[in-house]
């Protein structure tokens, strides 16, 4: 009995190290690094997305990939982003997906990096966010880096403003937003990394004079930032709560996000 035990052991190992190599996810490949087309997407909870996921944001495109949790490149799904446990429908996937379509030789990798809640004072190093227990800028800037030795840098999505619409923030949105984007370029190295910002939604601004103020910022950002853009969020609608995208809007405001990227990207 003994002796049959003796052999028994090393074969349940072999087995069950198997079973975890076929249960682990292999990391996607990336194909050459000149032609795998980087994204940041960065900002709060509409960025991150909260729209309600259906079967579409489950459907990868061949060609586009996200940088997971656990810093591996993956087929590209919602909800792309981490932040707080109610994520779903945001941005991202449709702007990956536009790009992707309009690129046909390349590949996109998506970066998702958005905290829900965020003002626009934790973008920064060393600065901490509560509600998502992370240092956002640091974070950003970790994966973004990591990302970058698999791809290039094209571009930065921006959706925030929400937590920054009261009197004493407003006034100051624009110079810390303009700080922000010249901050990120130096610290990624990636000085013509096109910039775009997203548009509050309609249903958020309206009756909120300092929402407007910000909204304003974000939209004339091309007037303050070199090769930067805006997304607007006209005739977008919320999932019920007057102030997350709901997820065909949110999706539709990706495709815009891509339509300002690939404009700025022709010049």
């Amino acid at each position: 009995m003994l002796h049959s035990v003796h052999w028994l052991a090393p074969a349940l190992v072999l087995v069950a190290l198997a079973c975890s190599a076929a249960g682990a996810a292999a990391p996607a490949d990336t194909g050459p690094r000149e032609s795998f087309h980087l994204y940041l997407l960065i900002g709060q909870s509409n960025m991150a997305g909260r729209g309600r996921v259906a079967k579409e944001d489950r459907t990868p495109h061949p060609r586009v990939l996200k940088l997971d949790k656990a810093d591996q490149w993956v087929p590209a799904v919602d909800p792309l982003h981490f932040d707080k446990p109610g994520a779903g429908v945001g941005p991202g996937l449709a702007f990956g997906k536009a790009m992707a379509e309009a690129n046909p030789q390349v590949r996109i990798g998506l970066i998702p990096c958005a905290a829900g809640g965020s003002p626009v004072t934790v973008w920064r190093k060393g600065a901490s966010w509560r509600q998502t227990r992370s240092k956002p800028y640091d974070e950003a800037l970790r994966r973004a880096k990591l990302a970058l030795k698999a791809g290039v840098l094209k571009g930065i999505l921006w959706h925030q403003g929400e937590s920054d619409s009261n009197a004493k923030s407003a006034k100051l949105y624009q110079e810390r937003l303009v700080d922000l984007v010249a901050r990120l370029r130096k610290d990624l190295d990636a000085p013509h990394a096109a910039f775009v910002a997203g548009g509050l939604g309609e249903f958020f601004v309206r009756g909120r004079p300092h929402a407007e103020a910000v909204n304003q910022v974000l939209e004339h950002i091309a007037q303050h930032v070199k090769r930067a853009a805006f997304a607007g969020a006209e005739g977008l609608g919320h999932k019920g709560d007057k102030v997350h995208f709901s997820a065909a809007s949110a999706r539709e405001l990706g495709r815009r996000y891509a339509k300002a990227m690939l404009a700025l990207q022709s010049r």
